[in-house]
């Protein structure tokens, strides 16, 4: 604004207060030299937008700049969300520094809505207030997977401790409002719920149904939970009772692990959990032998997750075969007397004494590189497990497995104890036998659920950094005579 403009500007002297004549020089009262006054400086706002740097704090004095709401804007003026304000005589101003976007990983799990890469479903979109323009960003290309050796797989993908958009623990969650009522974001509380389990204000992922699960049947229990570092629970379980033909009672805990870097290894988890209990509650009471009752089930649960490699996921066009839905499986049948345990991959089982002046036992042998490595003498088990390659597992259920070998054994217990059958976000806790007996209540066999919930608890203790499944089986004192495998 020049010099003239801001003399003319003025109604009042400066000094005296007394009115002016447009044109004076002086004031006509007390002589004052109204070219004197200093014209009105410049305004150059900047509007912080896009996550742009808060601006500096202002100077002792004076208010603080506040960014104006998108309310503001006049009818008809579109701003564009590149722009970060313009001067007072309408010129472009300088942009604000922008910090340098990082990269967000998109993990692995449904997809709510937007577009989706085969890598897993696309971080919900920041929310943006309404009246302001958002200019959608373009995902980084996420680099391609190496092909894992033929005949190895591995469990875990490449990726973060943490996800920034990591679902809220489900046991904090306030459950859903009475009534119908639109359910609130267990985040911001605030935000409404959408269909996808999205808020609507935050874009925070809802806990879901399988984040943790929990169930007593009779004399047994499971407990399976998200962790603290997953996005979404990968694992599934199922335990049931049954009787064989003579009348005598039959328990069965089936536990499962989904394979991260497969595809829908949840829905793999799930259908073979499913599977191979359906198996042997048939096979049972048609007086089948528990172990080959299991070596079945087993086979079952395999038929079950290859199905699913011949039903693309929905948004999907892959071949049947590539990348198909694969997860590992665990499983217990007790008898009257009579132990059995079933398993491919690296899930485990795990016998407990409740006299613990006994030894407690390992049932199962992992199907992975590190249980591989101990077997031909080539490390001991520190070693292996210590290896990066440890958790590789050489044998899985899924379409694209090399060669599918059940592993079945049977056990005759000479004293009651409990069977502990798990994934591995348990037992990386509590590896070794005596660990994990550590672990278990003195009082597991009586209570079953309280005992699988402590121990779903020692693998959050201890960091959570996988899903966690555990089924607590007791086993009963066996009938008199009967002796040791």
């Amino acid at each position: 604004m020049s010099q003239m403009s801001q003399q003319a500007s003025l109604s009042r002297c400066p000094s005296c207060a007394e009115p002016l004549e447009s044109g004076d020089r002086f004031c006509g009262a007390c002589g004052y030299d109204l070219s004197a006054v200093p014209g009105r400086p410049e305004d150059h706002p900047t509007l912080t937008m896009n996550g742009a740097p808060a601006a500096p704090a202002a100077a002792p004095g004076w208010p603080s700049a506040a960014v104006p709401d998108s309310s503001d804007t006049p009818p008809g003026v579109h701003v564009p969300a590149d722009i970060q304000g313009t001067d007072s005589g309408g010129g472009p101003l300088h942009p604000a520094p922008q910090p340098e976007s990082p990269v967000v990983p998109a993990p692995q799990g449904p997809v709510a809505a937007g577009p989706r890469s085969p890598a897993g479903p696309v971080v919900p979109a920041p929310h943006v207030p309404e009246g302001a323009s958002q200019v959608p960003a373009e995902a980084p290309a996420a680099p391609a997977a190496a092909a894992p050796a033929e005949g190895v797989r591995f469990d875990h993908r490449a990726e973060p401790d943490e996800y920034p958009l990591q679902a809220p623990d489900p046991r904090v969650a306030e459950p859903g409002t009475p009534g119908g009522e639109p359910t609130l974001c267990v985040a911001c509380r605030a935000g409404r719920v959408d269909g996808d389990g999205y808020c609507e204000n935050c874009g925070h992922a809802q806990p879901r149904e399988r984040d943790h699960m929990e169930q007593e049947c009779g004399p047994l229990a499971a407990v399976s939970d998200r962790g603290l570092r997953h996005h979404r629970n990968e694992d599934a379980f199922a335990v049931a009772a049954t009787a064989l033909p003579d009348g005598s009672p039959a328990v069965l805990a089936i536990v499962c692990d989904g394979v991260s870097s497969a595809t829908r290894p949840d829905e793999a988890s799930a259908a073979a959990s499913q599977a191979a209990s359906k198996a042997l509650l048939a096979a049972l009471p048609r007086g089948t032998h528990p172990q080959t009752a299991m070596h079945e089930a087993i086979l079952a649960a395999s038929r079950a997750v290859n199905s699913l490699a011949d039903e693309p996921e929905p948004g999907h066009k892959h071949a049947p075969h590539q990348n198909a839905p694969a997860c590992t499986l665990v499983g217990s049948v007790v008898t009257a007397g009579l132990l059995v345990v079933g398993w491919v991959g690296d899930s485990r089982a795990y016998w407990v004494p409740l006299d613990r002046s006994a030894p407690a036992a390992r049932l199962t042998e992992d199907d992975s590189w590190a249980a591989q490595m101990v077997a031909a003498g080539l490390m001991n088990e520190a070693e292996a497990y210590a290896d990066e390659r440890a958790h590789a597992i050489t044998g899985w259920l899924g379409a694209d497995a090399y060669e599918l070998e059940p592993h079945t054994a049977s056990f005759k217990p000479d004293r009651p104890g409990v069977v502990i059958v798990c994934t591995d976000g348990l037992w990386n806790y509590a590896e070794a036998a005596e660990e994990m007996a550590a672990a278990v209540p003195l009082d597991a066999a009586v209570r079953p659920l309280h005992s699988a919930r402590v121990l779903v608890g020692h693998a959050l203790d201890g960091g959570g950094h996988d899903n966690v499944t555990v089924a607590v089986v007791p086993f009963p004192a066996p009938p008199q005579g009967a002796g040791s495998a």
